[in-house]
């Protein structure tokens, strides 16, 4: 099979499971499908953020700088920082939101160079956004998107990652204890206290922790099964938020970042790298239906040191 030949047919695969998953696909009988819930696919890649819309698989230019795009409930908004200055000074870090129906832009934060913001989540009622900072990563503060106001959620340990749960009782974080190393942790936000719902071995790397839609589960990525191999040896994985019910969600071993579940909750999407890919230094994205029995790619441009991929619903 010829290299054109193999990409049209991936094309034609990923543009009818990604028509299934935006809900443009024709019901059974013909008729046309509801009013589409998910949207486009926003691929942060460092330094901006591209949009993959819903039908094509080739992304165009959202913002031109910052990183770690998160878009609101309803899918109006796009939260996203920067903590890079740009080679004339001009740009200083910042935590700013994006009115997709507008195209206005609001900045929340400004501060001088050194100030460091991690990937921002939201609130399920879209007031709030939740994201680390601090010197050494170890506040993780609500800014009030309204009016830019902020409180400190939790402090006093490193922290990454946090996810917002759909029932807003929770964050999911990646954490590291003083006395028990890196670890998963929910904060129950009525009290207060951050538990921990995923210990890692020795030498395992894990990372981006993302609520399921029902909250009652947190999906992330880790090299646990496959600690022999070099490059591609992770799996999606998922623990309930009690501490219990370890699961391997994933066949092969692949490289995975940031998974993101679709607004309508029916599929996970995440970053990964074909395994046809010459050098594992560039992604694509990868659905999974909610079950993790099937999955297929979204081919298209390489959207290589990306950093977070986020599924914003239809608007």
């Amino acid at each position: 099979m010829t290299a054109l030949n193999r990409r049209a047919l991936l094309r034609t695969a990923a543009l009818t499971g990604l028509a299934a998953a935006t809900g443009l696909a024709a019901t059974s009988h013909g008729a046309a499908a509801a009013e589409p819930v998910n949207g486009p696919w926003l691929v942060s890649v460092g330094w901006g953020v591209l949009q993959v819309d819903p039908g094509r698989t080739t992304p165009r230019e959202l913002l031109p700088n910052g990183d770690h795009a998160k878009t609101s409930p309803d899918g109006r908004y796009v939260a996203w920082v920067n903590t890079a200055r740009s080679g004339d000074g001009t740009l200083e870090p910042f935590v700013a939101v994006y009115d997709r129906t507008t195209g206005q832009k609001r900045t929340l934060l400004a501060d001088p160079f050194g100030v460091r913001y991690g990937a921002p989540t939201w609130s399920p009622d879209g007031t709030e956004i939740a994201l680390v900072t601090g010197q050494d990563n170890d506040r993780l503060i609500a800014v009030d998107v309204a009016t830019g106001a902020t409180r400190v959620l939790v402090e006093g340990h490193a922290m990454a990652d946090p996810d917002w749960s759909r029932d807003g009782s929770s964050i999911a974080l990646r954490w590291r204890s003083r006395s028990e190393g890196p670890q998963l942790r929910v904060l129950d936000l009525a009290t207060g206290r951050a538990r921990p719902i995923y210990t890692p071995l020795a030498g395992e790397r894990f990372g981006s922790p993302v609520f399921m839609p029902d909250s009652g589960r947190v999906v992330f990525c880790t090299d646990r099964w496959y600690p022999d191999l070099e490059t591609l040896n992770q799996s999606l994985a998922s623990v309930r938020i009690n501490g219990t019910g370890l699961k391997k969600l994933t066949d092969e071993p692949r490289f995975y970042l940031s998974p993101v579940f679709s607004p309508d909750g029916r599929y996970c999407a995440a970053l990964s790298i074909p395994p046809e890919n010459e050098y594992p230094d560039g992604g694509n994205i990868i659905v999974s239906t909610s079950g993790f029995g099937e999955q297929w790619w979204i081919p298209g441009d390489e959207y290589d040191d990306s950093t977070r991929l986020d599924w914003a619903r239809a608007i």
